[in-house]
C-alpha cells in the first residue's frame, strides 16, 4: 500500500505499508481524496511535538473498506467523511455535543500501520495521505454518494473549522457585520457561514489583492489589502459610527465581530481595533505555543468586546457535517469552488509546491 511518511527529517512516498485489522469500534477507510493545506507542512517540516516516522494527511474522504464488530453507523461501500476529532464519546463533553473539549482527543497517536516491519505512527488520528487508513468509528460521518469526494475531503477540517467558529463558536446574528481576516480555505468558509447566518456586510482581508474576486464569490461584500497601514480606518469608513464621525466614545463604531484566521500578532491587534462595542474576535489561526499578541485593555472593559479562542469550528462533526453537506446540496454554501487543483498522489510533491508558492489555494490529492 501507497502512503506519504514522515520520519522525522524527510518526507517521502513510500509503497508497502501494511495496515492492521479493526478493533471493535475502529473503521478502514479506502481514501478516495485527501485535502493538504499548511497544517500538513507543518507536520512534514517537523513542526508538531508529536511522534515519528508517521503517515501525513488529516483531510479525508472515501469509501468504508472494513468496520469492527461493534460498528453500526456505517458498513462497508459507504462514502465517508473523515473528522480528526477521536472524542471519547462518553465524558462530559462529549455527552454535552461539545468534542473539542474532550480530553481524550489530545495526544491520542498510535501505530495502525506498519512498514518493512516497523511500527508507524497516525497523524492527526487520521493519516490521510495513504491509501488506506484506520480511524474510530466516530470520526466516520456518512455522506450521499452524490457528493464529489474530491470536494467533501475538504470538510473534514478547512470547512468545519470555518464554518463552524461563525454557526457553534460566535453567536452571528441576522444583519451583523463582520470582518475575516485570512481569505484561505478557513477565511472562505468563514465568510460563507456569515453570509447563510445573514450578516450583511462582510469584509474580507488578505495580503493577496488577487484573492478579492475569490472572497466575493465566496459572499464578501467588500475587500481591503491586508498590507495597508489605514486598514483599521478603511473599516471605520465601511462602518462608521455615524455619518459624521468614524469612531465614538471608547472606539465605537466598526464591525461586530472580527474572525483572525491567521493568529499574528498585528492581524489580532487590528481584529481588536476594528470592533464596535460589544464585539467579539474569534481567534481561529494557530501560531506558535509562546507567540504573543497586545492590545488596549480599554477597548474590553465597559463595553463588552471579548477575544476567544476556537478549536476545530467547536463542532460535533456528526451533527454539523451533515448539516453542511445539506447546505452544499441545496445550492446555499460552495464546496466544489474550493478545490484549486487535484493531484494524483505520485504528484504530491506538485501539490506541497503549489501551496508553498501561493499558487495553489487549497490542494486535494487523489488515490
Amino acid at each position: 500500500m501507497k502512503g506519504i511518511v514522515y520520519d522525522g527529517s524527510t518526507t517521502a512516498l513510500v509503497d508497502g505499508l501494511t495496515l492492521r485489522d479493526p478493533g471493535p469500534r475502529e473503521v478502514v477507510v479506502r481514501i478516495a481524496a485527501a485535502g493538504l493545506c499548511h497544517s500538513d507542512l507543518s507536520y512534514m517540516h517537523g513542526l508538531y511535538p508529536v511522534p515519528s516516522p508517521g503517515v501525513c494527511g488529516h483531510e479525508a474522504a472515501g469509501v468504508v473498506d472494513a468496520v469492527g464488530n461493534a460498528v453500526t453507523h456505517v458498513q462497508p461501500g459507504d462514502h465517508v467523511i473523515v473528522a480528526t476529532l477521536a472524542a471519547c464519546g462518553f465524558c462530559q463533553y462529549c455527552m454535552d455535543g461539545r468534542p473539542t473539549a474532550c480530553r481524550a482527543t489530545l495526544g491520542n497517536w498510535s501505530q495502525p500501520f506498519t512498514l518493512d516491519g516497523q511500527p508507524i505512527y497516525n497523524f492527526a488520528a487520521t493519516s490521510a495521505f495513504a491509501e488506506r487508513t484506520l480511524v474510530r468509528d466516530v470520526q466516520c460521518v456518512k455522506i450521499p454518494h452524490d457528493v464529489p469526494l474530491t470536494s467533501a475531503a475538504l470538510v473534514g477540517c478547512g470547512v468545519v473549522t470555518g464554518m463552524g467558529a461563525v454557526f457553534n463558536r460566535a453567536n452571528v446574528k441576522r444583519g451583523q457585520s463582520a470582518i475575516v481576516f485570512g481569505v484561505g480555505g478557513v477565511g472562505l468558509n468563514v465568510i460563507q457561514a456569515l453570509k447563510v447566518q445573514g450578516a450583511t456586510t462582510i469584509i474580507a482581508v488578505d495580503t493577496v489583492p488577487e484573492k478579492e474576486a475569490l472572497a466575493k464569490q465566496f459572499g464578501a461584500t467588500h475587500f481591503l489589502d491586508g498590507r495597508r497601514d489605514d486598514l483599521v480606518a478603511a473599516v471605520s469608513a465601511i462602518k462608521p459610527y455615524n455619518a459624521d464621525l468614524p469612531r465614538g466614545p471608547f472606539n465605537a463604531g466598526g464591525v461586530n465581530w472580527a474572525f483572525d484566521c491567521v493568529a499574528h500578532p498585528q492581524v489580532t491587534y487590528n481584529a481588536l481595533e476594528c470592533l464596535d462595542w460589544e464585539g467579539t474576535v474569534v481567534v481561529i489561526g494557530v501560531a506558535g505555543q509562546t507567540a504573543e499578541f497586545k492590545g488596549l485593555y480599554g477597548r474590553l472593559t465597559q463595553v463588552d468586546r471579548g477575544i476567544i479562542g476556537c478549536r476545530y469550528g467547536t463542532v460535533s462533526p456528526q451533527r454539523d457535517i451533515p448539516f453542511i453537506i445539506d447546505l452544499y446540496r441545496r445550492g446555499e454554501v460552495l464546496l466544489d469552488e474550493l478545490v484549486s487543483a487535484t493531484f494524483p498522489v505520485a504528484r504530491w510533491e506538485d501539490a506541497v509546491h503549489g501551496l508553498e508558492s501561493g499558487s495553489v489555494a487549497r490542494a486535494v490529492i487523489t488515490f
